[in-house]
């Protein structure tokens, strides 16, 4: 099994000293710990405690950059498999809350594109101020996980909530998030398609659209995490392809359908992400079309309606698709789910802020055709990704019940 990695940020309060026995814990249960302390953090316990405790560097200073190679709060930020700040200050949450990134924690953070739990711990009253309270509901808002503060005798003498976890409860949660599904697709062959397709014009010019691919690649890592024997096809992308999985790099909307069904008798489950063309041109020029005098028409011919088509000649296999929508969501899902003969459709509103293309985040809901539909809160695409491959899950056990 592969080595979970963790991101420990550590800001300043009494309770830090708890986060070193966090860190030793965690190391001791098997997973790969890096610390990133706040400044004040290190009043309290120094950097060399954690260095020593995670086998690992400690990061404190945005601009100690320990590999010239890399900037270090940008690599730090999608290193991890999660993220947990603990303890953390209200301080701490109220930058975070409003986008500060006046410390290595917070810019790290910003730039984080992986899970992240918040454990609060201050004085009770700190805990229960109005304006602390809404800073943690702005960070529920954008999917942070919080790990709730024990009540009891406080530090500052104070009795009541604000006790930072601890840490064998918090290891505890982090061994349950990761083993809980550890296996849960082994033996299933999954499908996934990701990102725009490319439909060309003449050499220079091209017709596709705003898709990145990230939905599709974090569902592909997530299902070889869980397992699945993964071939991801994938129209034009920056990013890299997980490890794991099998990559068919594809361009335009006729080649998506042929890599998919030459491997669909075969599949368990389809899960379409990618944003593909509805038109493409009706003639593709060999040579540049040159700019003349007047208006330039183009025809347009309509592409293969991949999902319909996997829709009408499915057998055994769990089909799933995406809805990328600007207004009647749960209408034109409802419709699709039913037309195209699909087992899940995934709809999101795209002019929502941070449920659109390229965002590392997704606001979904899920439509299942036995009539249920499960809506998301906004959270990372990696932690959709889960919530998704849990219901394929689902399906995949009705199916062989």
């Amino acid at each position: 099994m592969v080595q979970k990695k963790i991101l420990l940020c550590v800001t300043g309060g009494i309770a830090v000293y708890k986060a070193a026995a966090l860190t030793s814990k965690l190391v001791q249960a098997g997973y790969d710990v890096k610390v990133m302390m706040s400044p004040s953090a290190t009043e309290f316990v120094t950097p060399l405690t954690f260095q020593a405790l995670s086998r690992n560097d400690v990061y404190i200073d945005t601009f100690d950059e320990k590999d010239s190679s890399k900037i270090a709060h940008i690599d730090l930020g999608d290193w991890p498999d999660l993220i947990i700040v603990a303890p953390a200050t209200a301080n701490t949450i109220g930058k975070l809350a409003n986008g500060l990134g006046d410390e290595m924690i917070q810019v790290t953070l910003l730039a984080a594109t992986k899970p992240v739990w918040v454990a609060p711990a201050m004085n009770v009253n700190m805990y229960n101020h109005p304006i602390v309270q809404k800073n943690m509901n702005t960070l529920k808002e954008i999917g942070h996980r919080f790990i709730e503060p024990n009540e009891g005798y406080l530090a500052c003498g104070y009795v009541g909530k604000g006790r930072l976890a601890e840490p064998e409860e918090i290891v505890q949660f982090v061994n349950e998030y990761f083993q809980r599904d550890v296996g849960l697709l082994k033996g299933k062959k999954i499908i996934i398609s990701a990102g725009p397709t490319v439909e060309k014009i003449d050499p220079v010019r091209f017709v596709s659209n705003h898709s990145t691919g990230k939905m599709g690649y974090s569902i592909a890592e997530v299902a070889v995490s869980l397992g699945a024997e993964v071939i991801l096809v994938s129209g034009p992308s920056n990013l890299t392809p997980p490890e794991g999985c099998t990559f068919i790099q594809i361009e335009s909307a006729e080649q998506m359908f042929e890599a998919i069904w030459s491997q669909y008798d075969e599949a368990d489950v389809v899960i379409k992400t990618a944003a593909v063309a509805d038109y493409t041109p009706l003639i593709s020029y060999d040579q540049k079309v040159k700019k003349v005098e007047g208006d330039l028409s183009i025809s347009f011919k309509r592409t293969k309606d991949i999902l319909l088509t996997l829709g009408q000649n499915k057998t055994h296999q769990i089909l799933v698709g995406f809805a990328a929508e600007t207004s009647q969501i749960d209408e034109y899902a409802k419709s699709k789910l039913i037309k195209k003969n699909a087992d899940m459709i995934v709809a999101n509103d795209v002019t929502k802020a941070g449920a659109g293309f390229g965002s590392d985040t997704n606001i979904v809901t899920i439509f299942k055709r036995n009539g249920e539909s499960k809506p998301l809160p906004k959270m990372s695409k990696k932690e959709v990704a889960k919530e998704i491959l849990l219901e394929v899950h689902h399906l995949l056990n009705e199916v062989e019940r």
